[in-house]
């Protein structure tokens, strides 16, 4: 069930009931404003990833600022974009089963549906829904290019499955899905340029051989928020595929930069607001967001503009904050913003974006593709 708003436009900032999840406007377009300025000169398009923002509102103002279209990883966050309007959209990920896969096919009739594949059988069951479906449907060759995931080797075992689509009555080779995952929050730029040099490698062994076999690669897409240009760069990836840089979470605030110094290319622009809610302890103050209002498999949030605090220990609806004697006390009833670990799961808790703009209430934009597995 759909809840409430948490806030009206026109309300202030501390008026808003909580926990909430807030977006602060000014960063959050500077964030896009940022990403298309980057990949501009590169002539890598960004196809933005919706499994982080899971909104066709976002999805539209990514896509007015040159996005090409939109990843997601389900087909109902496809289905939930699609009639949304978006018209574009990549399932960068395998999916398995009859029935996702006449919904799938489903959607061809109103958007620009793909989806990857990592093997001759996921395939034909691909084609056979296809053909019911009266469409033609583009799949992308996964290659794993280091994740340990999903995906074929680069190489002979991913031109064979390319030959296979090509050679289908209902299917059309689209490129390869080349994303390395376990890159992206690898701390050093050393450690990171290292993982993408690996991919980017068999990437181009992959496109190479495929042109040997006379078979064009459309798209060569992957690439994430912590090594976007390093993929940009690499002359073979056509396609980025970031999705946090919209918002930018505390776990890439910890990536480093040539200097060694946190990584600052994007603003963190998506918070959860909270209330304090008990300050009976010394030196302790408690928060109404806990596990259920915030994630915790990236860590522990951070507290917005107060490193005094710190944010140690979650339950189901309580997150404790201690801070030392020096510090002024957080007040009974005051809001303070939360820097989500790992934005993602943060955003699939929530109904509604709150969007903020000089301490106003200026929007409510729905989660629409909230909670959609399947």
């Amino acid at each position: 069930m759909t809840q409430p708003p948490p806030a009206q436009p026109g309300q202030r900032e501390d008026e808003i009931d909580t926990p909430a999840l807030v977006l602060d406007l000014d960063a959050f377009e500077a964030n896009l404003d940022r990403m298309a300025a980057l990949l501009a000169p590169t002539g890598t398009k960004l196809r933005a990833h919706a499994k982080t923002h899971k909104s066709s509102v976002i999805a539209k103002l990514q896509m007015a600022r040159g996005a090409v279209g939109q990843c997601v990883q389900k087909v109902a966050e496809a289905e939930a974009l699609a009639w949304g309007g978006i018209p574009d959209i990549l399932v960068s990920n395998e999916v398995v089963g009859a029935a996702k896969l006449a919904r799938l096919a489903a959607l061809a009739r109103i958007a620009k549906v793909a989806v990857c594949a990592d093997d001759a059988p996921q395939i034909a069951s691909i084609e056979a829904a296809a053909e019911a479906a009266g469409v033609r449907l583009p799949v992308l060759v996964e290659i794993d290019v280091g994740a340990a995931r999903c995906g074929v080797p680069p190489g002979p075992e991913a031109v064979a499955l390319a030959k296979t689509i090509a050679a289908s009555k209902h299917l059309i080779f689209g490129g390869l899905q080349a994303y390395q995952g376990s890159a992206q929050h690898k701390r050093s730029v050393e450690e990171r340029r290292a993982a993408i040099a690996v991919a980017s490698d068999g990437a181009r062994r992959t496109v190479e051989q495929l042109r040997q076999q006379g078979l064009d690669c459309p798209i060569v897409g992957g690439g994430g928020t912590g090594t976007f240009m390093l993929e940009a760069s690499s002359g073979v990836y056509t396609e980025i595929q970031a999705g946090s840089y919209a918002f930018m979470d505390a776990d890439y605030a910890r990536n480093l930069d040539e200097a060694g110094a946190p990584v600052s290319t994007f603003r963190h622009a998506l918070f959860v607001l909270s209330t304090v809610m008990s300050t009976a302890q010394k030196g302790i103050a408690v928060l109404d967001a806990g596990h259920k209002a915030v994630p915790t498999d990236s860590g522990f949030p951070n507290v917005w503009q107060r490193p005094d605090l710190r944010y140690v220990g979650a339950s189901d609806e309580h997150g404790k904050l201690t801070f030392g004697p020096e510090t002024e006390a957080p007040k009974l009833g005051e809001k303070l913003r939360l820097i989500p670990g790992h934005c993602d799961p943060t955003v699939d808790r929530y109904d509604w974006y709150v969007g903020v703009r000089g301490g106003r209430v200026e929007c409510l934009w729905p989660v629409s593709a909230r909670g959609m597995m399947q």
